[in-house]
């Protein structure tokens, strides 16, 4: 199949370096995790070879407008306001929401953020629902290279009370930390997509049309199962 990429061969995706596990992290000069599974199971269909390159959350769609890379692979959920910059391709997953609170703090639901600092990644699903709490004071984040490892490091030094962002990404850090635990979490089932340049349908229909094969052979069940075993897998044909 001759796709027309950035460079002939390769899928060059547009991603972040920072820590996102089980989605994604590197581990050395090896990118791990959910998304590059899928990302090297539909490269092989498609005779591509996938290489990555380190991009601040904030200049993902201005990278792709001006065609420095093929598409947006990371965390990316669709919504109407991206759909004007991008095409995106079915979702390859749906995703909820968490609230991340130091360990000590008294905060279990919704209504015990009123009148406290929520952070979060700015222009953001995350920051959509923090919107949803009530009287809270929202403390957006600009999306630079290492933007959750800041939230995080915030949020431990009291600058903020609360982080809103990916659940499971929210549960490997409480994980690693704690002084960390993840307060609460809403089934908000995002769903998470891949991002390319408008003008090429090509493009999109092979990603398509590759991530419906292999939702049908039951690989990409595999590979969720791999990374995310606490949840079920969530497409189907």
């Amino acid at each position: 199949m001759n796709l027309k990429t950035v460079k002939p061969g390769y899928l060059t995706i547009a991603a972040s370096n920072f820590d996102a596990r089980p989605m994604t992290y590197l581990e050395g000069e090896t990118r791990l995790g959910y998304e590059p599974d899928v990302a090297r199971a539909v490269c092989a269909k498609l005779g591509l070879e996938p290489v990555w390159f380190n991009v601040p959350w904030i200049n993902f769609y201005p990278t792709l407008a001006a065609k420095q890379c093929d598409v947006v692979w990371f965390n990316q959920a669709i919504t109407e306001e991206r759909r004007t910059r991008a095409h995106f391709s079915q979702p390859y997953g749906f995703f909820d929401e968490a609230v991340l609170v130091q360990a000590k703090s008294e905060i279990y639901s919704a209504t015990d953020l009123a009148g406290l600092r929520v952070g979060g990644l700015a222009t953001s699903t995350n920051l959509q629902l923090a919107e949803t709490f009530g009287d809270v004071e929202i403390v957006p984040f600009p999306g630079s290279d290492r933007v959750l490892p800041e939230m995080l490091e915030a949020l431990r030094n009291s600058e903020i009370d609360a982080l809103v962002d990916d659940e499971l990404v929210l549960i490997a850090a409480a994980k690693i930390d704690p002084h960390l635990r993840v307060a609460f979490s809403v089934p908000t089932r995002i769903p998470f997509g891949i991002a390319m340049h408008q003008d090429n349908l090509d493009l999109l229909r092979s990603l398509d049309d590759t991530l419906t094969a292999l939702i049908q052979e039951g690989k990409l069940a595999e590979i969720w199962q791999r990374w995310i075993p606490e949840k079920e897998f969530p497409l189907q044909f």
